[in-house]
């Protein structure tokens, strides 16, 4: 294939190789320093990172506040902390090599103020923030602030539009590069708009030209695109490389770096990922994010899955669909649904789904008691982990509530993030993976249970494979 150059970021040459940010402690300043100092640019995730005691223990994220605004603001201090803590591994793991990038989630709770304390406190040690789900106009500003460049993640040149438009032009020489994602191929949260198909993936290659066409409009020719989202091996991307249609191009990898021997997740999962089969990573938009997300389908998102198919719309009187009786909850209140429905409702509840949650929708949705209660304990337990949230409705404007109603058919995303991230179940817990996952085990660099360095990972994917 094409030799493969470093590029010029930052003021110095790295590879053009870039470690995915995955949040909750899954990308830390341990993988982030190990990638940077293999030539690359390494990213810790600043999303509720670790920090540690005295001893060197990770320091559990406990809430103590009453209310959500109380817990938020702990939320805040904590990923401050943790943030910080990150950053100074990953400074001194990298060995003066490559560059530190920090990842952020826009609608992250707290982001603005985390990105301040952190970057107020880690001088010299982080070059770049990358950003995503959502559209950080602030982020520019705020990275200008440092000294820092930014990185933000679209999914189409119409986004970058909107971001260059309002925000983006004002604090042009510290636009690093831009991110394009593919929202069909990349793990986490995807940015699918709604005038695209879920089910119909689209060829990356036109719509990065469109990107690199837009970015040449605004004199960003020499900024690099950073292709993310279904790449593993380079040799598929060798029409990419010195294309003018495309420009300087890098490439992120947020999948392969899990499986190495400084990735911090556990054993169970690192063995999981060999065992994945084409298809099992399921496209699916039960986060509490609003957003469109990408994971394993286990027993996690299973009984999600199964939420949304036991489930009905009713109305409070009656209609011309909705003309059949039926009495819900303890005082037994007569609500008005489809007749068609009530065998179907009739059967869940005789096999032991016989609470119904409203919805924000108008619908029911069917589950047993033990469910429905950690449902409404995670609800009341909210620390306010994202901006705003469909699940508990917390929001951090608007005096603290979204005016909906809670979601039953999503999930706290903060607390089994943060039990996958730490040893938790695999099974019952959101496991995020990019849809190449399958990849690990046909790749024969994984063969009889091989688990790299990031190093040797890093060599191996400038090889081609």
């Amino acid at each position: 294939m094409k030799k493969v150059d470093s590029i010029k970021v930052f003021g110095k040459e790295v590879l053009p190789l870039v470690e995915g940010g995955k949040g909750v402690s899954v990308t830390t300043g341990e993988t982030a320093g190990a990638w940077a100092a293999a030539g690359g640019i390494g990213t810790f995730s600043g999303v509720n990172a670790d920090f540690y005691d005295e001893n060197g223990q990770i320091v559990s994220q406990v809430y103590h506040g009453k209310t959500r605004g109380d817990r938020h603001k702990e939320l805040i201090e904590y990923g401050i902390k943790g943030g910080i803590a990150q950053a100074k591994i990953a400074h001194e793991r990298s060995n003066g090599n490559g560059l530190i990038h920090m990842n952020v989630l826009w609608e992250m709770g707290g982001v603005q103020d985390i990105l301040h304390g952190v970057l107020e406190n880690t001088k010299g040690m982080i070059q770049g923030v990358t950003c995503g789900a959502g559209m950080p106009y602030k982020l520019s500003e705020i990275c200008a602030k440092y000294g820092v460049n930014y990185y933000p993640i679209v999914s189409s040149a119409r986004a970058l539009r909107a971001l260059w438009k309002r925000a983006y032009n004002k604090f042009s020489d510290f636009l690093g590069g831009v991110v394009y994602e593919d929202p069909w191929m990349a793990g986490g949260h995807n940015g699918l708009s709604n005038s695209e198909d879920p089910k119909i993936p689209q060829d990356p290659y036109p719509r990065l030209v469109a990107l690199r066409k837009q970015m040449n409009e605004f004199g960003l020719n020499e900024t690099p695109i950073i292709m993310a989202g279904g790449v593993w091996y380079l040799r598929d991307w060798e029409d990419y490389l010195d294309n003018p249609e495309i420009g300087p191009i890098m490439f992120q990898f947020g999948t392969r770096p899990l499986l190495t021997q400084e990735s911090p997740i556990g054993d169970a999962w690192k063995k999981k990922l060999p065992l994945l089969k084409k298809g099992e990573i399921f496209l699916n938009r039960y986060s509490p994010t609003g957003f469109y997300s990408s994971a394993v389908n286990n027993d996690f998102i299973q009984e999600l899955r199964g939420r949304s198919e036991r489930q009905v719309s009713y109305s409070r009187k009656p209609s011309e669909d909705h003309t059949a009786e039926f009495p819900v909850g303890p005082r037994a209140r007569i609500h008005y649904f489809k007749p068609d429905d009530i065998e179907k409702m009739k059967g869940w509840i005789a096999e032991g789904h016989d609470e119904m949650l409203k919805t924000p929708d108008d619908t029911f949705i069917f589950v047993g008691k033990e469910r429905a209660d950690k449902i409404l304990t995670d609800q009341i337990e909210c620390m306010g982990c994202l901006s705003a949230c469909m699940f508990s409705n917390w929001s951090q404007h608007e005096g603290g509530t979204t005016g909906r109603r809670t979601d039953p058919r999503s999930f706290c995303i903060q607390k089994t993030l943060q039990d996958i991230s730490h040893q938790g179940d695999i099974d019952h817990n959101l496991m995020f993976a990019g849809h190449a996952a399958y990849k690990f085990g046909q790749d024969p660099f994984y063969k009889d249970g091989f688990v790299p360095t990031v190093k040797q990972l890093v060599d191996r994917i400038m090889t081609g494979d």
